[in-house]
């Protein structure tokens, strides 16, 4: 086992965290799962599994995971961010050791590494964003910045290495599910957007501890947010799909391309313009029911 503790959140994850925990077994010292009201067998699961569980209300994912951070005693050199929708290969712990040892007393405080996205089953090859993400850090030097979406891990030192293996994100759930997980990102990325070009924060696209980072804000709120309103999704979703060869993952890379890029993106759009036709006070977004 690897001298890291792995804090994944949870609400109602009984589908998808078996398989999640048992792909980090014999890596990981410790697991530990932050619920936030599961009505399911989440917390039976995830306790007869080994992890230790621990239940608070939910703000926003940036706070829950911070939460976790500051209230579950981890003492080990490593702390790991991982989704209960997500697990980690053999190659992928392999190579983490390997870093892991590497890495041990000098300045590399954090690991990125990017996903194969699964959907409807499909493994998606073509089109993705594939962001990389920063899932490993040194304990006490990574939190979440706290936004409403599109958090990011920010090291307060140091430097990051990127992983060569990936990890994969793969949901059990249906289409129904994840239909209303993005009516929720949507009143979010909203919010983060309303937030943003009304306040001091637009700053945030310079940030100099994160070049990446700035980098992807800077194409979301000064290139994708700068095109006519709805006009943007049509042109996002033909860039992945055709340009970046998402037609080439079948019916199901229709599906998730048109879903994600086109419908989820005029979603946004449409709670953005009303938004700024009644401009009502901000409602709490709490957890995914």
């Amino acid at each position: 086992m690897e001298d890291v503790t792995f804090i994944i959140l949870t609400k109602n994850e009984e589908i998808n965290l078996p398989q999640c925990i048992k792909s980090i077994k014999g890596f990981a010292k410790r697991v530990v799962v932050v619920d936030s009201g599961s009505t399911d067998n989440t917390c039976a699961i995830a306790k007869k599994m080994g992890a230790d569980v621990y239940v608070h209300e939910f703000e926003n994912y940036a706070r829950q995971f911070n939460w976790g951070i500051d209230n579950t005693n981890i003492a080990t050199k490593w702390t790991f961010r991982l989704d209960a929708d997500e697990r980690l290969t053999p190659a992928l712990c392999k190579e983490l050791s390997q870093i892991m040892k590497q890495h041990v007393d000098d300045d590399v405080n954090g690991v990125t590494m990017e996903a194969w996205l699964y959907f409807m089953g499909r493994k998606i090859k073509h089109g993705c964003h594939n962001k990389r993400k920063l899932m490993l850090f040194k304990t006490g030097i990574g939190r979440i910045e706290d936004r409403k979406m599109d958090e990011h891990t920010i090291l307060s030192k140091g430097r990051s290495v990127s992983c060569k293996e990936r990890f994969i994100h793969y949901d059990f759930k249906d289409m129904t599910h994840w239909v209303n997980k993005m009516n929720w990102y949507a009143t979010r990325e909203m919010q983060d957007y309303i937030e943003f070009i009304t306040s001091a924060n637009q700053t945030d696209i310079n940030k100099k501890n994160d070049k990446g980072i700035s980098s992807q804000r800077a194409k979301k709120f000064g290139i994708y947010y700068k095109f006519p309103m709805f006009s943007r999704s049509w042109l996002l979703f033909i860039y992945y799909y055709i340009f970046k060869l998402g037609f080439l993952d079948g019916k199901e890379g229709f599906v998730f391309h048109w879903m994600y890029h086109r419908w989820y993106r005029a979603l946004v759009d449409a709670k953005i313009l009303e938004q700024q036709k009644y401009n009502r006070p901000f409602e709490k977004t709490g957890d995914l029911k």
